[in-house]
């Protein structure tokens, strides 16, 4: 099968298509022939060895996280050969034509919906634990999303007005309109925001200024961030650390890791209109490091998508 890996840290060139055997099997695992998956922030901070400290040394190493694909084997009674399943790796792999994950990581995709658009749409399981799970948002509450056309933020914007929220979207100026169209109630430009007003709850996708952030919060306000700013990891860990003991006006960061009865909900916000997918361009799998370089260069509305 092709995969891409890279066997050095550095920029996008690094990536490199390559072949190998298909994966191995393991008990409960389904084999799933890969359509579809897009590209996340943290496999660039991976890629660039700004994760270094956690990743390691050892080479050559896969990309990959979520991805959109037919069941080959279906190793799991919920599976049929054939169907369309959506889901999260277990680990950095999903960039091949062939991958196996365990079946409590995946579920299907929601009819008549084709694998491009979906691939946009699993990433959409962190704006449901974000807001849901973790910030506890309620109807009528005021929500401002950082990064409000990026691939969590465009969804958690739908999410919170699905959810009953009054949402401010921040963004860059050309964005403003498509925040709207998303259905936020305001959208700001993040360079010239002006006073923001207070707000029950932030969810912050870019993991600067988290202090600057937490102060918009009202007492019982709560801030969820779903990033963190690779080139000040201590700092960043350490403000997180002492914000951990705070009961109010407190801040928590998370990393998704979405079994099936997440991606099931997700299906259903689909089914039922809340969530939408929004691609911003598509590239083959060939072209790997062009998606990479896409995101990195900023700008993207939605999702980067890879189709296999």
């Amino acid at each position: 099968m092709r995969y891409v890996a890279y066997d050095r840290y550095g920029p996008p060139d690094v990536l490199y298509e390559t072949t190998g055997p298909l994966p191995s099997v393991r008990p409960g695992d389904v084999l799933v022939r890969v359509r579809a998956l897009s590209v996340n922030g943290g496999e660039l901070y991976l890629r660039s060895g700004k994760l270094r400290p956690f990743s390691g040394n050892r080479f050559p190493k896969r990309v990959g996280l979520d991805l959109v694909g037919e069941v080959v084997q279906p190793g799991s009674s919920r599976f049929a050969e054939g169907d369309l399943v959506w889901g999260v790796g277990r680990s950095t792999t999903t960039a091949a034509e062939y991958v196996a994950v365990p079946a409590e990581r995946l579920d299907h995709v929601p009819a008549g919906l084709d694998p491009v658009p979906a691939a946009a749409l699993p990433v959409g399981t962190t704006a449901i634990t974000a807001l849901r799970d973790r910030a506890d948002l309620a109807p009528g509450e005021r929500l401002l999303v950082r990064g409000a056309t990026g691939g969590v933020g465009y969804l958690a914007v739908q999410l919170g007005k699905a959810m009953g929220a009054h949402v401010t979207g921040l963004a860059s100026a050309k964005n403003l309109d498509l925040v709207k169209e998303l259905g936020a109630d305001e959208a700001i430009d993040y360079r010239a925001p002006g006073a923001l007003g207070r707000f029950d709850v932030v969810l912050d996708t870019v993991g600067t200024e988290l202090a600057d952030f937490r102060r918009l919060l009202t007492p019982h306000g709560r801030m969820v961030g779903i990033s963190f700013d690779p080139d000040h990891l201590l700092r960043t860990a350490g403000y997180l650390l002492v914000n951990s003991l705070h009961r109010t006006r407190w801040t928590r960061f998370f990393s998704g890791n979405p079994k099936a009865p997440l991606l099931a909900e997700l299906g259903r916000l689909v089914t039922a209109g809340a969530l939408r997918p929004l691609v911003d361009r598509v590239f083959p799998l060939s072209d790997l490091a062009g998606a990479h370089r896409a995101l990195e260069n900023g700008g993207v509305r939605g999702k980067i998508v890879v189709e296999v």
